[in-house]
Protein backbone atom coordinates (compact mmCIF):
# COMPACT_ATOMS: atom_id res chain seq x y z
CA UNK A 1 0.00 0.00 0.00
CA UNK A 2 2.75 2.34 0.67
CA UNK A 3 4.52 1.69 -2.49
CA UNK A 4 1.12 2.55 -4.51
CA UNK A 5 1.18 5.31 -2.45
CA UNK A 6 4.08 7.09 -3.50
CA UNK A 7 3.41 5.77 -6.87
CA UNK A 8 0.06 8.20 -7.27
CA UNK A 9 1.40 11.17 -5.29
CA UNK A 10 5.82 11.29 -6.69
CA UNK A 11 5.34 9.36 -10.10
CA UNK A 12 1.90 10.39 -11.01
CA UNK A 13 0.53 13.61 -9.27
CA UNK A 14 4.27 15.36 -8.39
CA UNK A 15 5.52 14.37 -11.86
CA UNK A 16 2.33 15.69 -13.10
CA UNK A 17 2.39 19.30 -11.70
CA UNK A 18 6.01 19.80 -12.47
CA UNK A 19 5.71 18.64 -16.08
CA UNK A 20 3.27 20.86 -16.28
CA UNK A 21 4.30 24.13 -14.90
CA UNK A 22 6.41 24.58 -18.68
CA UNK A 23 3.60 24.53 -20.07
CA UNK A 24 1.39 26.64 -17.36
CA UNK A 25 3.84 28.80 -16.67
CA UNK A 26 3.92 30.59 -20.58
CA UNK A 27 0.43 29.90 -21.28
CA UNK A 28 -1.22 30.71 -18.04
CA UNK A 29 0.94 32.76 -15.55
CA UNK A 30 2.64 34.80 -18.56
CA UNK A 31 6.30 34.17 -18.07
CA UNK A 32 9.43 31.90 -19.88
CA UNK A 33 9.78 28.62 -18.77
CA UNK A 34 12.20 26.95 -21.22
CA UNK A 35 13.51 23.32 -20.42
CA UNK A 36 17.56 23.17 -20.31
CA UNK A 37 19.93 20.37 -19.21
CA UNK A 38 19.13 21.11 -14.93
CA UNK A 39 15.19 19.84 -15.92
CA UNK A 40 15.77 16.69 -17.86
CA UNK A 41 18.54 15.84 -14.76
CA UNK A 42 15.73 16.99 -12.17
CA UNK A 43 13.13 14.39 -14.34
CA UNK A 44 15.87 12.17 -14.57
CA UNK A 45 16.40 11.77 -10.66
CA UNK A 46 12.67 12.15 -9.94
CA UNK A 47 12.28 9.08 -12.37
CA UNK A 48 14.89 6.99 -10.85
CA UNK A 49 13.68 8.09 -6.79
CA UNK A 50 10.33 6.89 -8.00
CA UNK A 51 11.22 4.20 -9.13
CA UNK A 52 13.92 2.82 -6.39
CA UNK A 53 11.07 4.25 -3.65
CA UNK A 54 8.33 1.63 -5.20
CA UNK A 55 10.66 -1.11 -5.58
CA UNK A 56 11.73 -1.46 -1.93
CA UNK A 57 8.34 -0.69 -0.71
CA UNK A 58 7.36 -3.76 -2.39
CA UNK A 59 10.01 -6.02 -1.81
CA UNK A 60 10.21 -4.36 1.96
CA UNK A 61 13.83 -3.17 1.90
CA UNK A 62 14.03 -0.58 3.99
CA UNK A 63 17.67 0.08 3.80
CA UNK A 64 17.01 1.46 0.02
CA UNK A 65 14.49 4.11 0.41
CA UNK A 66 16.28 6.71 2.28
CA UNK A 67 18.57 7.04 -1.03
CA UNK A 68 15.40 6.70 -3.39
CA UNK A 69 14.08 9.20 -1.48
CA UNK A 70 16.68 11.64 -1.70
CA UNK A 71 17.00 10.76 -4.94
CA UNK A 72 13.68 11.96 -5.71
CA UNK A 73 13.97 14.70 -3.13
CA UNK A 74 16.67 16.23 -5.19
CA UNK A 75 14.64 16.25 -8.55
CA UNK A 76 11.55 18.13 -6.84
CA UNK A 77 14.24 20.69 -5.25
CA UNK A 78 16.07 20.92 -8.89
CA UNK A 79 12.88 21.59 -10.80
CA UNK A 80 11.66 23.96 -7.85
CA UNK A 81 15.01 26.56 -8.08
CA UNK A 82 14.24 26.16 -11.66
CA UNK A 83 10.51 27.34 -11.38
CA UNK A 84 10.85 29.84 -8.44
CA UNK A 85 13.14 32.66 -10.51
CA UNK A 86 10.63 32.96 -13.30
CA UNK A 87 7.77 33.18 -10.84
CA UNK A 88 8.67 36.12 -9.12
CA UNK A 89 8.18 38.47 -11.72
CA UNK A 90 5.47 40.79 -11.69
CA UNK A 91 3.51 39.27 -14.46
CA UNK A 92 2.27 36.69 -12.49
CA UNK A 93 -0.61 37.81 -9.93
CA UNK A 94 0.61 37.38 -6.20
CA UNK A 95 -1.43 35.27 -4.72
CA UNK A 96 -1.72 32.73 -7.31
CA UNK A 97 2.52 33.34 -7.21
CA UNK A 98 1.67 33.04 -2.97
CA UNK A 99 0.06 29.14 -3.57
CA UNK A 100 2.91 28.05 -5.72
CA UNK A 101 5.94 29.29 -3.43
CA UNK A 102 4.56 28.21 -0.70
CA UNK A 103 3.62 24.59 -2.03
CA UNK A 104 7.91 24.45 -3.80
CA UNK A 105 8.62 25.05 -0.06
CA UNK A 106 6.11 22.74 1.81
CA UNK A 107 7.44 20.11 -0.89
CA UNK A 108 10.62 20.44 0.59
CA UNK A 109 9.82 19.90 3.69
CA UNK A 110 8.18 17.10 2.73
CA UNK A 111 10.84 15.37 0.97
CA UNK A 112 13.36 16.48 3.85
CA UNK A 113 10.71 14.43 6.45
CA UNK A 114 10.42 11.33 3.84
CA UNK A 115 14.14 10.96 4.01
CA UNK A 116 14.02 11.06 7.70
CA UNK A 117 11.59 8.84 7.93
CA UNK A 118 13.44 6.12 5.90
CA UNK A 119 16.76 6.38 7.65
CA UNK A 120 14.22 5.76 11.25
CA UNK A 121 13.25 2.25 9.62
CA UNK A 122 16.64 1.16 9.68
CA UNK A 123 17.90 3.29 12.34
CA UNK A 124 15.26 4.59 14.99
CA UNK A 125 16.12 8.13 16.31
CA UNK A 126 13.44 10.36 16.15
CA UNK A 127 10.93 11.15 18.99
CA UNK A 128 7.45 10.60 19.27
CA UNK A 129 5.08 7.85 17.28
CA UNK A 130 6.10 6.35 13.98
CA UNK A 131 2.25 6.41 12.87
CA UNK A 132 1.75 10.23 13.28
CA UNK A 133 5.03 11.33 12.13
CA UNK A 134 3.78 9.32 9.01
CA UNK A 135 0.64 10.97 8.91
CA UNK A 136 2.42 14.78 9.77
CA UNK A 137 4.44 13.89 6.60
CA UNK A 138 1.66 12.68 4.54
CA UNK A 139 -0.03 15.95 4.81
CA UNK A 140 2.21 18.12 4.05
CA UNK A 141 3.08 16.33 0.94
CA UNK A 142 -1.11 16.27 0.74
CA UNK A 143 -2.23 19.64 1.24
CA UNK A 144 0.96 21.40 1.48
CA UNK A 145 2.25 20.62 -1.97
CA UNK A 146 -0.50 18.92 -4.20
CA UNK A 147 -3.46 20.69 -3.13
CA UNK A 148 -1.74 24.14 -2.62
CA UNK A 149 -0.14 24.22 -5.98
CA UNK A 150 -3.83 22.91 -7.39
CA UNK A 151 -5.56 25.51 -6.06
CA UNK A 152 -2.92 28.24 -7.03
CA UNK A 153 -2.80 27.14 -11.06
CA UNK A 154 -6.36 26.49 -10.57
CA UNK A 155 -7.14 30.02 -10.00
CA UNK A 156 -5.90 30.36 -14.06
CA UNK A 157 -6.70 26.99 -15.10
CA UNK A 158 -10.47 26.57 -14.49
CA UNK A 159 -11.32 29.93 -16.33
CA UNK A 160 -10.03 28.43 -19.59
CA UNK A 161 -11.53 25.69 -18.84
CA UNK A 162 -15.23 26.64 -18.36
CA UNK A 163 -14.81 29.37 -19.26
CA UNK A 164 -15.34 32.33 -17.31
CA UNK A 165 -13.61 35.86 -15.71
CA UNK A 166 -10.30 35.65 -13.90
CA UNK A 167 -10.71 35.95 -10.29
CA UNK A 168 -9.11 38.50 -8.29
CA UNK A 169 -9.44 39.59 -4.72
CA UNK A 170 -8.65 38.70 -1.36
CA UNK A 171 -10.08 35.48 -1.11
CA UNK A 172 -7.20 34.20 -3.17
CA UNK A 173 -4.60 35.67 -0.68
CA UNK A 174 -7.46 33.93 2.07
CA UNK A 175 -6.76 30.28 0.61
CA UNK A 176 -3.21 30.61 0.36
CA UNK A 177 -2.74 31.61 4.16
CA UNK A 178 -5.33 29.30 5.18
CA UNK A 179 -4.19 26.25 3.44
CA UNK A 180 -0.58 27.28 4.52
CA UNK A 181 -1.28 28.14 8.10
CA UNK A 182 -3.51 24.91 8.26
CA UNK A 183 -1.01 22.14 6.93
CA UNK A 184 1.69 23.70 9.07
CA UNK A 185 0.12 23.50 12.30
CA UNK A 186 -1.35 19.97 11.58
CA UNK A 187 2.24 19.08 10.70
CA UNK A 188 3.65 20.41 13.83
CA UNK A 189 0.36 18.84 15.85
CA UNK A 190 0.44 15.36 14.51
CA UNK A 191 5.15 15.07 15.11
CA UNK A 192 3.99 16.58 18.53
CA UNK A 193 0.55 14.17 19.35
CA UNK A 194 -1.02 17.65 19.82
CA UNK A 195 -4.88 18.10 20.43
CA UNK A 196 -4.65 21.40 18.66
CA UNK A 197 -5.46 18.83 15.60
CA UNK A 198 -8.89 19.92 15.05
CA UNK A 199 -8.40 23.84 15.27
CA UNK A 200 -5.54 23.25 11.81
CA UNK A 201 -8.03 20.80 10.35
CA UNK A 202 -10.43 23.91 10.43
CA UNK A 203 -7.85 26.53 9.15
CA UNK A 204 -7.27 23.98 5.86
CA UNK A 205 -11.10 23.56 5.20
CA UNK A 206 -11.51 27.18 5.20
CA UNK A 207 -8.94 27.62 2.98
CA UNK A 208 -10.63 24.84 0.81
CA UNK A 209 -13.85 26.43 1.54
CA UNK A 210 -12.48 29.79 0.47
CA UNK A 211 -11.55 28.37 -2.92
CA UNK A 212 -14.70 26.45 -3.82
CA UNK A 213 -16.03 30.35 -3.41
CA UNK A 214 -14.10 31.44 -5.67
CA UNK A 215 -15.18 28.55 -8.17
CA UNK A 216 -19.01 29.46 -7.58
CA UNK A 217 -17.89 32.99 -8.39
CA UNK A 218 -16.63 31.56 -12.36
CA UNK A 219 -19.39 29.57 -12.37
CA UNK A 220 -21.83 32.36 -12.19
CA UNK A 221 -19.49 34.86 -14.43
CA UNK A 222 -18.94 32.62 -16.97
CA UNK A 223 -17.82 33.63 -20.51
CA UNK A 224 -19.78 32.46 -23.72
CA UNK A 225 -18.28 28.94 -25.01
CA UNK A 226 -16.34 28.96 -28.04
CA UNK A 227 -18.35 27.17 -30.91
CA UNK A 228 -15.99 24.63 -31.14
CA UNK A 229 -16.13 23.05 -27.89
CA UNK A 230 -17.86 20.01 -27.77
CA UNK A 231 -20.38 19.15 -25.68
CA UNK A 232 -20.63 17.71 -23.28
CA UNK A 233 -17.23 18.85 -22.35
CA UNK A 234 -15.14 16.07 -20.43
CA UNK A 235 -12.50 18.60 -19.05
CA UNK A 236 -15.56 20.43 -17.22
CA UNK A 237 -17.20 16.61 -16.01
CA UNK A 238 -13.35 15.71 -14.58
CA UNK A 239 -13.01 18.89 -12.89
CA UNK A 240 -16.52 19.05 -11.49
CA UNK A 241 -16.24 15.36 -9.98
CA UNK A 242 -12.75 15.85 -8.63
CA UNK A 243 -14.31 19.29 -6.69
CA UNK A 244 -17.31 16.97 -5.28
CA UNK A 245 -14.59 14.35 -4.18
CA UNK A 246 -12.63 17.24 -2.88
CA UNK A 247 -16.07 18.38 -0.99
CA UNK A 248 -16.42 14.72 0.72
CA UNK A 249 -12.62 14.60 1.74
CA UNK A 250 -13.24 17.85 3.72
CA UNK A 251 -16.00 16.30 5.59
CA UNK A 252 -14.44 13.09 6.64
CA UNK A 253 -11.36 15.23 7.38
CA UNK A 254 -12.89 17.13 9.93
CA UNK A 255 -14.93 13.80 11.09
CA UNK A 256 -11.46 12.27 11.73
CA UNK A 257 -10.10 15.10 13.32
CA UNK A 258 -12.90 15.50 16.00
CA UNK A 259 -14.73 12.30 16.78
CA UNK A 260 -12.83 9.79 19.07
CA UNK A 261 -11.07 6.52 17.43
CA UNK A 262 -13.46 3.88 16.91
CA UNK A 263 -13.98 0.57 14.94
CA UNK A 264 -15.00 2.93 11.68
CA UNK A 265 -12.36 4.93 11.91
CA UNK A 266 -9.39 3.29 9.83
CA UNK A 267 -12.44 3.01 7.24
CA UNK A 268 -13.09 6.45 7.15
CA UNK A 269 -9.65 7.02 6.99
CA UNK A 270 -9.30 5.18 3.98
CA UNK A 271 -11.95 6.58 1.68
CA UNK A 272 -10.50 10.44 2.82
CA UNK A 273 -7.35 9.36 1.05
CA UNK A 274 -8.61 7.58 -1.55
CA UNK A 275 -11.44 10.72 -2.01
CA UNK A 276 -8.12 13.34 -1.75
CA UNK A 277 -5.80 11.86 -3.19
CA UNK A 278 -7.22 9.77 -6.45
CA UNK A 279 -11.06 11.48 -6.27
CA UNK A 280 -9.83 14.69 -6.06
CA UNK A 281 -5.79 15.33 -7.28
CA UNK A 282 -5.26 12.84 -9.42
CA UNK A 283 -9.05 13.25 -11.69
CA UNK A 284 -7.94 17.32 -11.58
CA UNK A 285 -5.11 16.53 -13.34
CA UNK A 286 -7.21 14.61 -15.75
CA UNK A 287 -9.21 17.27 -15.89
CA UNK A 288 -6.35 19.88 -16.49
CA UNK A 289 -4.73 17.82 -18.89
CA UNK A 290 -7.80 17.46 -21.79
CA UNK A 291 -7.23 21.07 -21.89
CA UNK A 292 -3.49 21.74 -21.99
CA UNK A 293 -2.44 18.83 -23.98
CA UNK A 294 -4.51 20.20 -27.29
CA UNK A 295 -3.05 23.70 -26.52
CA UNK A 296 0.62 22.38 -26.17
CA UNK A 297 0.23 20.05 -29.52
CA UNK A 298 -1.39 23.02 -31.18
CA UNK A 299 1.30 25.44 -30.22
CA UNK A 300 4.25 23.14 -31.19
CA UNK A 301 2.77 22.51 -34.71
CA UNK A 302 2.57 26.31 -35.44
CA UNK A 303 5.94 26.55 -34.34
CA UNK A 304 6.74 23.88 -36.65
CA UNK A 305 5.33 25.80 -40.07
CA UNK A 306 7.30 29.06 -38.37
CA UNK A 307 3.53 30.49 -37.30
CA UNK A 308 1.83 30.05 -40.66
CA UNK A 309 -0.28 27.39 -40.14
CA UNK A 310 -2.71 25.72 -41.15
CA UNK A 311 -2.94 23.55 -38.03
CA UNK A 312 -5.68 21.24 -36.60
CA UNK A 313 -7.49 23.32 -33.96
CA UNK A 314 -6.84 22.09 -30.44
CA UNK A 315 -10.99 21.11 -30.08
CA UNK A 316 -10.47 19.03 -32.97
CA UNK A 317 -7.28 17.06 -31.78
CA UNK A 318 -9.03 14.89 -29.10
CA UNK A 319 -11.19 12.43 -29.88
CA UNK A 320 -14.23 13.02 -28.25
CA UNK A 321 -15.99 9.47 -28.15
CA UNK A 322 -13.26 8.23 -26.05
CA UNK A 323 -12.76 11.35 -23.33
CA UNK A 324 -16.53 10.46 -22.40
CA UNK A 325 -15.59 6.99 -22.05
CA UNK A 326 -13.01 7.96 -19.37
CA UNK A 327 -15.62 10.26 -17.53
CA UNK A 328 -17.51 7.04 -17.05
CA UNK A 329 -14.73 4.86 -16.19
CA UNK A 330 -13.93 7.41 -13.80
CA UNK A 331 -17.14 8.03 -12.61
CA UNK A 332 -17.82 3.74 -11.93
CA UNK A 333 -14.31 3.16 -10.76
CA UNK A 334 -13.63 5.74 -8.30
CA UNK A 335 -16.82 5.22 -5.91
CA UNK A 336 -16.34 1.63 -6.26
CA UNK A 337 -12.48 1.78 -5.10
CA UNK A 338 -13.54 3.87 -2.36
CA UNK A 339 -16.16 1.52 -0.87
CA UNK A 340 -14.26 -1.13 -1.84
CA UNK A 341 -10.85 0.16 0.21
CA UNK A 342 -12.89 1.29 3.28
CA UNK A 343 -14.93 -1.72 3.29
CA UNK A 344 -12.12 -4.24 2.63
CA UNK A 345 -14.08 -5.68 0.24
CA UNK A 346 -11.24 -7.49 -2.35
CA UNK A 347 -13.56 -8.58 -5.34
CA UNK A 348 -15.34 -4.36 -5.27
CA UNK A 349 -11.36 -3.25 -5.52
CA UNK A 350 -10.71 -5.62 -7.69
CA UNK A 351 -13.22 -4.36 -10.43
CA UNK A 352 -12.79 -0.96 -9.65
CA UNK A 353 -9.02 -1.25 -10.05
CA UNK A 354 -9.62 -2.51 -13.43
CA UNK A 355 -12.07 0.15 -14.30
CA UNK A 356 -9.31 2.50 -13.59
CA UNK A 357 -6.51 0.63 -15.25
CA UNK A 358 -8.89 0.65 -18.46
CA UNK A 359 -9.15 4.72 -17.87
CA UNK A 360 -5.90 5.03 -17.72
CA UNK A 361 -4.96 3.29 -21.02
CA UNK A 362 -7.06 4.72 -22.88
CA UNK A 363 -6.33 8.26 -21.46
CA UNK A 364 -3.00 7.64 -22.11
CA UNK A 365 -3.86 6.35 -26.02
CA UNK A 366 -5.44 9.64 -25.95
CA UNK A 367 -2.70 11.74 -25.42
CA UNK A 368 -0.47 10.02 -27.49
CA UNK A 369 -3.32 10.98 -30.20
CA UNK A 370 -3.40 14.00 -29.74
CA UNK A 371 0.18 14.91 -29.17
CA UNK A 372 0.48 13.49 -32.91
CA UNK A 373 -1.05 16.53 -34.14
CA UNK A 374 2.31 18.49 -32.41
CA UNK A 375 3.93 17.43 -35.25
CA UNK A 376 1.63 17.96 -38.13
CA UNK A 377 2.36 19.90 -41.28
CA UNK A 378 0.45 22.04 -43.22
CA UNK A 379 -0.76 19.77 -45.91
CA UNK A 380 -2.37 17.38 -43.01
CA UNK A 381 -4.24 19.61 -41.19
CA UNK A 382 -5.66 20.85 -44.40
CA UNK A 383 -6.50 17.39 -45.23
CA UNK A 384 -8.15 16.71 -42.04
Amino acid sequence: MLGLVHLVTLGWITGSILGTLYIVAPMALRVALPARWGDYVAFALLTIGVIGMVGHFWIEEYGGMAWSAGTAGAGILIAAVRAIKPLRSDRVEPAVRAHVLLAFLNIAGAAVMGVLLAIQKVHPFLPGYTLTNVYAHAHLAAIGWATLMVVGVAYRLLPMVLPSEMPRGRRLWASAVLIEAGTAGLFVSLLLRSRAVPVFAVLVVGGIATFLSVVTTMLRHRKPRPPAIRTPDPAVLHAAAALLSLVAACVLGLWLAFAPVMASTPAIAMAYGVLGLVGFLAQMIVAMKGRLLPTFAWYWAMTNTNYKGPVTPPHDMPWHPAQLIVVGLWWTGLPLLVWGLASGTVPIIRVSGWLLLVATALDTVQAGYILRHAYERPATAQGA
